[in-house]
């Protein structure tokens, strides 16, 4: 079976698919016309994208099989033309949800401590101690959540970590749920933010 992966993707994630006996393609620059030709020419079973749009001239170049897109969503992949032609789509939802919790956290302290403008102000010969100093800390504030699938439960222990309690809503979230996640449940999202010091 022939794999083109035309997005970055990573050398141990390539190696392991040549290890099961996939002949694999890397072609993480081709785009648009260029990757309507690539599949013309190589005729792969599967293409492998993140963020490259799939287009309905792309899926006709080939005879693909099967389209992955190596994320969360398939909004980049025209499903429609996909079907018309029998092509399966399928995608990795939550394979990055670890990554996605981390940099929302780091994003939060970097707000909370003010580094960007730290860094700012730093790049311009400047060092304002007392303003970087206002930093409220996260331990005893409130993270809402809006929204509470894989990355809003992936949020919750590390809140918990910093100190903070937990708020959150979600249209599938009910009391016994929120109470075994161990959040309390608002009824909106303007709930939510009105009860929040940080909201993800």
């Amino acid at each position: 079976m022939k794999i083109l992966i035309a997005d970055r993707f990573s050398d141990v994630a390539r190696a392991d698919l040549k290890a099961f006996g996939f002949e694999v393609l890397y072609e993480p620059d081709v785009r648009d016309e260029a990757l309507v030709k690539v599949l013309a020419d190589t005729g792969p079973d599967v293409l492998v994208v993140r963020s490259t749009r799939v287009t309905a001239a792309m899926l006709q170049a080939g005879r693909l099989g099967l389209v992955i897109r190596a994320g969360a969503g398939y909004n980049t992949i025209d499903v429609s033309a996909a079907t018309e032609l029998g092509t399966r789509v399928a995608n990795c939802p939550g394979k990055n949800a670890n990554a996605v919790v981390e940099l929302a956290f780091g994003l939060i302290i970097a707000l909370d401590r003010n580094i960007p403008e730290n860094v700012q102000d730093l790049r311009q010969g400047r060092w304002n101690k007392i303003n970087y100093s206002s930093a409220r800390g996260l331990s005893g504030s409130t993270l809402g959540l809006v929204g509470v699938g894989t990355i809003g439960r992936g949020m919750i222990p590390r809140a918990r970590a910093f100190g903070m309690s937990v708020v959150g809503w979600s249209r599938s979230l009910t009391l016994e749920r929120a109470e075994a996640l161990g959040i309390e449940m608002k009824a909106s999202p303007a709930e939510v933010a009105a009860a929040s010091d940080v909201v993800s």
